[in-house]
């Protein structure tokens, strides 16, 4: 919590102007021909650790596949070290929206501008409009005792999601949770698996939301291992209510950051009045880059499956290498914004560094 506060403070002493100079100088398109010594920006070093990294990576930092020269060495000589590199690059995805909350599409990397832990960026590698990249989705569906009434239509409407929503390419699965989780269908890209996992769960019991949260970002977010870039994100449809978790909403939060994870959150709480449970979900997704839906009416909760859906797909990519990457676990704030002021970006607030092993 100190470094986060303290990297908070090191955001506040930039101001608006130096955040645009910044962006006009680092978020330069990538040259394909010669330019001038001044505008072109040094290669980032390569870092090298002393044996290969045995935890997950922290999010943003996938590992690289170990450097060719090492694995040959290790191969050809028997007992000798194998050195693994690992990639310093870090995969931002953020959604553009404008002063009426429809999606922008079709901007460039010199439209916005990007600090990491308070420094701009050592070398932008990619930006690219990712409407296509493969989606890794989990559908937790709260099935504590409070939203039983509700129950039968949230069904109707997941699935309805996972129909429009999944492509060839992308994977779901499936989780019920009360006091504890339940995986009725793991990944999968069959439509008809995943409405039998749906039909599958079962409601009552009391709530553990921060408890399953942690548990699904770890279990089936963290482990994932990917040739290819995809997006991670999990959509749940709870109350936001917890009674009975072992972990702090920070502590979930925090899980989810590590495992590159969006949240799109679907309240339960039709009506009116708001309660508190509401608050959590708002600060679950602004903290992971997505965002939180309130249906009036419980009818409604399909249109905030359907914005996820649409969103899902008019997203960007930007892919950079950090200025002053430490290997040392900490959280490294994210502050990326448009350079034209009716547009708003959403993305993550940090992610976790690597830590060396």
């Amino acid at each position: 919590m100190n470094v986060a506060m303290n990297h908070r403070s090191t955001y506040i002493r930039f101001t608006a102007a130096a955040i645009l100079a910044f962006a006009a100088v680092t978020l330069l398109p990538a040259q394909t021909t010669s330019a001038p010594a001044q505008t072109q920006l040094p290669a980032p070093a390569q870092q090298q650790g002393n044996a290969p990294q045995t935890t997950p990576p922290a999010a943003g930092t996938p590992a690289a596949a170990p450097d060719a020269s090492a694995a040959q060495q290790s191969e050809t000589t028997p007992g000798a070290p194998t050195i693994t590199v690992y990639s310093r690059e870090v995969n931002q995805v953020f959604t553009v929206t404008d002063r009426h909350g429809r999606f922008v599409t079709g901007l460039q990397q010199q439209n916005f501008g990007l600090l990491d832990d308070g420094r701009p960026p050592l070398r932008v590698v990619r930006f690219t409009q990712q409407t296509n990249l493969p989606l890794r989705v989990g559908l937790m569906i709260d099935t504590s005792s409070s939203i039983r009434q509700r129950f039968q239509f949230e069904q109707q409407a997941a699935t309805d999601f996972l129909l429009q929503v999944l492509h060839q390419d992308d994977r779901a699965f499936v989780e019920g949770f009360d006091v504890s989780t339940d995986i009725s269908q793991d990944y999968t890209n069959r439509i008809d698996l995943l409405d039998t996992g749906i039909r599958k769960l079962r409601p009552g019991g009391g709530t553990s939301l921060f408890d399953a949260m942690y548990k699904t970002c770890r279990d089936q977010m963290l482990t994932l291992r990917q040739t290819v870039p995809v997006r991670r994100a999990i959509v749940l449809v709870s109350d936001g209510d917890d009674d009975y978790s072992r972990v702090l909403e920070t502590e979930a939060i925090k899980e989810c950051q590590r495992a590159e994870t969006i949240i799109y959150a679907i309240s339960t709480n039709v009506g009116p009045s708001k309660d508190k449970g509401d608050d959590v979900l708002k600060q679950i997704a602004e903290a992971t880059g997505g965002q939180a839906f309130f249906p009036d009416k419980i009818e409604d909760v399909s249109i905030g499956f359907k914005s996820i859906e649409e969103e899902l797909r008019s997203q960007y990519l930007l892919v950079y290498v950090p200025s002053n990457f430490r290997q040392d676990g900490s959280f490294r704030t994210v502050y990326l914004q448009s350079l034209d002021q009716r547009y708003s970006v959403r993305t993550r607030k940090g992610y976790f560094a690597p830590k060396a092993e």
